[in-house]
């Protein structure tokens, strides 16, 4: 029983694992860096035009957790290997329920904004990164409601036909793919941290019969190409919006009335 479980949660793990090594290694080359520049008293940060050029390598894990998934919708060995990985889960864990799938899936986001207001500064300033995050969010959005409505997937609990692919594992690996952007380059383990909480969230939705596990393998690929996306584009959008100049507009979090929300503020 053990061996099955261990072996339906590989593919995950070795997704996560892979983005956490790109992540030291990238770090460990920056900070050898450093060491020879000496001279060197303050340290820049990198400009959002070259958080704009993105490795080919570092999109691999991503797209495989995605081709994974569409393959396995129509692959009778992959299929099978669903159908053997939910009945060892439910084998002796049938009346299995949790709610904290529904929250953790947020949890890493919520962590780049934390760390910010405690002043551990980021990759980005709260207006940009904010952006980045919706672009990643709309486009997680709408790739996973047009894919559940085409799939027709039914549900392994049989509630309906929406289970291809996992808007959780989506949700919460553009999370902490989200972290990983921001604050992996200050210490690989916020991205150690950001995918073990992605990971846990799928492995809840398995738990609880909601998705099978190619659905969660192929939302986990989509939820962090969705913010690598976002990283990519978000240079262009912000020259197209506010020009090559910037802006003098401020983005702020309030909290007004009992309301919470954000505010602008600029010179024009």
């Amino acid at each position: 029983m053990f061996n099955k479980i261990s072996l339906s949660f590989l593919l995950l793990f070795l997704i996560s694992s892979s983005l956490i090594a790109q992540e030291t290694d990238s770090l460990k080359q920056k900070t050898d860096t450093l060491r020879q520049k000496t001279d060197t008293l303050k340290q820049k940060k990198p400009k959002l035009r070259d958080q704009g050029k993105l490795k080919l390598y570092a999109f691999i894990p991503a797209t495989a957790a995605v081709a994974y998934g569409f393959v396995a919708l129509n692959a009778d060995f992959l299929r099978s290997a669903d159908n053997q990985i939910y009945k060892s889960i439910k084998h002796d864990n049938r009346n299995f329920y949790t709610s904290a799938d529904d929250y953790l899936r947020y949890v890493p986001a919520a962590a780049v904004y934390g760390l910010d207001l405690f002043g551990v500064k980021g990759k980005n300033n709260f207006r940009d990164k904010t952006a980045i995050l919706f672009i990643s969010s709309a486009f997680t959005g709408v790739t996973i409601t047009a894919l559940k409505k085409s799939s027709n997937r039914l549900r392994p609990n049989g509630l309906n036909d929406y289970s291809f692919p996992s808007g959780h594992a989506a949700t919460a690996f553009a999370s902490a793919e989200f972290l990983r952007q921001e604050y992996g380059e200050i210490s690989p383990w916020y991205t150690a941290a950001g995918y073990s909480v992605a990971t846990t969230t799928a492995v809840l939705r398995l738990y609880k019969s909601y998705h099978w596990f190619s659905d969660v393998v192929a939302g986990a690929g989509i939820g962090i190409l969705s913010t690598k996306f976002a990283y990519l584009v978000y240079p262009a959008v912000k020259r197209a919006v506010f020009g090559k100049k910037g802006s003098n507009m401020v983005m702020l979090p309030s909290y007004q009335n009992g309301v919470a929300g954000l505010s602008f503020s600029g010179k024009f």
